[in-house]
């Protein structure tokens, strides 16, 4: 996402402006930092540096309209019946923009006032605060985030709202767990203050806001959703509901005091879901790829879903994988009974396909922006989901969760009686084109209705009658936007009736002449009247309409509801071909994968390629796999594939393998191909040694880790030495499942002193002087990195390619016939060392018992027995060999 403009310019003073810039001058200072768009007519106007950066950012023209103090003011523009494609081209360059609309009808007679008409802002467009369809993505949640830190508890609370769904959920985290949370979210808008660091995510910080206290926060949380007390809907910290009540705030001023429909905050615990800190996601492209693209991600290979609620309730899937078994075995017990009912999967397919988006419609009409067609959609969806009921319920065993979904299907069926006999069968798309209301539904509408159009088919007679009385067969009666109802005539014939007393010329030109009449004057006026009374009463009714729907508790859950089948049928959907699989998910540290691939890089095969499979066994005996190999062997590929099948069979989805038995895992990390930080001055090394710090200090015994060539962005020994150093870290110290791909292929010997470290490598045969790559991983260890092999394939010139192999060969006999370059399991001094007097032999005893002990698998208590016991036996055998 493009950075948060903060759009700074010296303003000019007021002093000397025009009536109607002086109205500028006033809204623009309500609001300094967005663009103002200001309504003029049927355009948005824009003046002076915002003008300059609009036309810029959007290539309109930039031209001037008068001048002040002096100068000609900068002026572009946009009509008003576009503006939603431009707001959303200024959005997505990083800009706010404040829309100040003209609030009082347009003056009409000789008595009117003079002057501007009154104008207001009636909104601040900002990333955080969209509803428009044009300006959303329909599958992708758009959400405001708001951080506040808790004086004294070391914590930080914060509240994240989408304004277009309702979404309303909070939390309170370390400090260091700010970074995990905002990478799950990633919000559109952040609300903080300027001493928290944002990291990756600073250039979406907004303008700063002052929280609200805690006291006043918590009343006002309570106030907003009609409760007594905020303890109503469950456990808040201070800093959640600061952050929350700040984040109210914030939203209503960029409504003008209006606040859209809200789900009741939800405390959330982080603990519930896979820790993910946002380098694991960037390097595996779960919702977006590191270009910002949304295809060739994890969502986009799995997602089956047929509605945009269903979508992006699976983008949240994707985002947040849990660590609770049985909510995971629930989402996998929903999809699996969909398995081996293939008629039905497709029937909950075409009912859910014409679904819409009930939840953002929701959102427009709080706001009252919304138009016909988000009644229209709740109409729908109210439809779909009797339908959908209907679906499931002829089938047997219905699993927990489908069963839960299924029951708020059935609710709201007066509102959709109500919605079927108020609303037409054809909507227009707004509601001043008229034709909302069904004919029937409201008597008055009706009359109304029948005095309009029975007057219509008057000037249909009158005309016949007054081309009867002239003699004038080709006469018209015409409306005209400012005469009203006219005759008109051609030129050529107007001679004969310019003489007539009851006729009163309003306007002639070349081709023709336009004549009224008392009674036209009269009839337009009627007409007029009932059209107004018409489109008066039709308003009222809409708006009651909005009311009734938005009064109606069960529509969210519906919405849901609807979104947790769309799922269902998707993940089914994706497991009916039979090559995913259901994971077998336990609370212990298994971790097996049988033919498991890689979802992305599959889906972006040719038809007639296929992707070879590779199995994984982390088990608890053999849980770090040191794997060694040319990277275009598939090193990364393999990697990011077993991280991505924890992803999705944690997610609850099914998994792109053969088969899966995983032991939850806590926290996941994910440090797979080289980047720099130029920009804050990091290195690729030095982001290499920060991720590595990271995994260091937060990985534990159920994490997972997969690493990449730690330590080659250094010199050879400085890189060994540290490749060395965290492998026996993750091993012994960690004791962290983990795949560790490196280049230093001499770390394989450590096997002989990590007893969980299984060494395993990239397939790679030599086939008459071509190497083919067969992406396989077998057990073994590399002993060449066929590298002069890999830079012939990338097309380096063969001299080059020619001279790099004479040179390797060179290289390795004389390393063969030297001392061995480096003795990793020797000690390496530079000096003579020191004579020491010899020291006798451990005794037997001592030697057997520590053989025979298994550090991983005492328990405290145990081992501190050992320890006794050993120091009993060096004890007696010292006093055996010095009596």
């Amino acid at each position: 996402m493009a950075s948060l403009h903060i759009h700074a310019m010296t303003i000019p003073s007021p002093e000397g402006a025009t009536p109607a810039m002086a109205q500028w001058f006033a809204l623009k200072a309500e609001h300094p930092e967005a663009l103002l768009f200001f309504r003029m007519g049927d355009f948005y106007e824009l003046f002076f540096a915002d003008a300059e950066a609009a036309a810029a950012a959007l290539d309109i023209s930039l031209t001037a309209r008068g001048t002040h103090a002096g100068t000609p003011i900068a002026m572009c523009g946009v009509p008003v019946h576009a503006a939603p494609a431009y707001l959303a081209r200024l959005i997505r360059r990083g800009f706010r923009v404040s829309v100040a609309e003209q609030t009082e009808a347009p003056r009409k007679g000789r008595g009117a006032a003079k002057g501007p008409l009154r104008r207001e802002v009636v909104r601040l467009v900002t990333p955080g605060t969209l509803t428009e369809d044009e300006l959303l993505e329909a599958g992708r949640q758009n959400l405001l985030a708001c951080i506040v830190a808790e004086r004294g508890a070391g914590r930080l609370g914060v509240a994240w709202i989408d304004i277009s769904t309702g979404l309303f959920e909070t939390a309170s985290i370390p400090p260091d767990g700010l970074f995990d949370l905002l990478g799950r979210l990633d919000p559109a808008e952040i609300l903080c203050a300027d001493d928290i660091a944002l990291g990756d995510f600073a250039a979406r910080r907004a303008p700063p806001v002052i929280p609200v206290n805690a006291e006043a926060a918590r009343r006002r949380m309570a106030e907003t959703f009609g409760a007594a007390s905020l303890d109503a809907f469950g456990t808040f910290s201070d800093g959640e509901a600061m952050a929350g009540a700040t984040a109210i705030d914030y939203i209503r001023r960029s409504q003008a005091g209006q606040l859209p429909r809200l789900s009741r905050p939800q405390p959330h615990d982080s603990s519930e879901v896979l820790g993910l800190d946002p380098a694991t996601r960037a390097s595996l492209d779960l919702l977006r790829t590191r270009d910002g693209e949304n295809t060739h991600t994890l969502f986009a290979a799995v997602d089956r879903t047929v509605s945009a609620a269903g979508s992006r309730m699976l983008g949240e899937w994707v985002a947040a994988p849990l660590t609770e078994s049985g909510r995971i075995t629930a989402r996998q017990d929903a999809w699996t009974w969909l398995l081996d009912k293939p008629q039905v999967r497709q029937s909950l397919r075409d009912a859910l396909r014409p679904a819409p988006d009930v939840a953002r419609a929701l959102g427009r009409l709080s706001l009252g922006r919304g138009q016909p067609r988000d009644a229209a959609a709740i109409r729908t969806a109210l439809s779909t989901a009797r339908h959908v009921a209907r679906i499931v319920r002829e089938s047997t065993d219905i699993p927990a969760l489908v069963a839960r979904a299924t029951a708020h299907l059935d609710k709201a069926t007066e509102l959709e009686a109500l919605l079927a006999r108020a609303l037409s069968d054809s909507l227009p798309a707004r509601l001043e084109d008229g034709g909302v209301i069904a004919t029937g539904y409201d008597a008055e509408l009706d009359g109304e209705r029948e005095l309009r159009d029975g007057s219509r088919r008057i000037i249909a007679a009158l005309q016949q009658e007054y081309a009867d009385e002239f003699g004038i067969s080709n006469l018209k009666i015409r409306h005209h936007a400012q005469l009203g109802y006219v005759i008109e005539v051609p030129s050529a014939a107007s001679a004969r009736i310019k003489g007539r007393e009851d006729l009163i010329l309003r306007q002639g030109t070349a081709s023709a002449a336009r004549f009224s009449t008392d009674r036209l004057v009269a009839l337009d006026q009627r007409i007029i009247e009932a059209a107004e009374r018409a489109a008066t009463r039709e308003r009222a009714l809409f708006g009651e309409l909005v009311q009734r729907i938005l009064a109606e508790p069960a529509l969210p859950d519906i919405a849901s509801a609807l979104a947790v089948l769309d799922i269902v049928q998707s993940c089914a959907e994706l497991a009916g071909g039979g090559t995913w699989c259901r994971a077998a998910i336990s609370d212990d540290t298994t971790f097996e994968l049988t033919d498991c691939r890689h979802p992305v890089v599959e889906a972006a095969l040719p038809r007639d390629a296929r992707f070879t499979p590779n199995s994984c066994d982390l088990s608890p005996d053999r849980r770090v796999m040191l794997l060694t190999g040319p990277n275009m062997a598939g090193k990364s590929t393999f990697l990011r594939q077993t991280a991505l099948a924890v992803i999705l069979a944690q997610a609850g989805l099914p998994v792109c393998a053969k088969a899966a038995r995983i032991g939850i895992v806590d926290r996941l990390f994910s440090r797979v191909g080289a980047s720099d930080d130029l920009a804050r001055g990091r290195s690729t090394f030095m982001v290499e040694m920060t991720e590595t710090a990271a995994i260091l200090n937060q990985a534990g015994p159920r994490s997972l880790v997969v690493v990449d060539e730690i330590g080659r962005g250094t010199a050879t020994l400085d890189g060994l030495a540290i490749a060395w150093a965290v492998l026996e870290a993750m091993h012994s110290t960690l004791r962290c499942r983990a795949i560790f791909a490196t280049h230093f292929h001499e770390l394989s010997e450590l096997a002989e002193s990590l007893p969980r470290l299984s060494p395993h490598t990239m397939s790679v045969r030599e086939w008459k002087g071509e190497v083919i790559f067969q992406h396989e991983v077998i057990p073994g260890t590399a002993r060449r990195s066929w590298g002069v092999h890999v830079a012939r394939l990338a097309g380096v010139p063969e001299p080059v390619v020619r001279r790099a192999g004479r040179l390797l060969a060179g290289l390795e006999k004389e390393r063969h016939a030297a001392a061995p370059a480096l003795p990793l399991f020797e000690r390496i001094d530079t000096a003579a060392p020191a004579p020491q007097e010899e020291k006798p032999a451990l005794p037997e005893k001592v030697i057997e018992m520590v053989t025979t002990l298994d550090p991983d698998e005492l328990t405290p208590r145990a081992a501190l027995d050992a320890l006794y016991r050993l120091k009993k036996l060096l004890h007696s055998s010292k006093e055996h060999l010095d009596p």
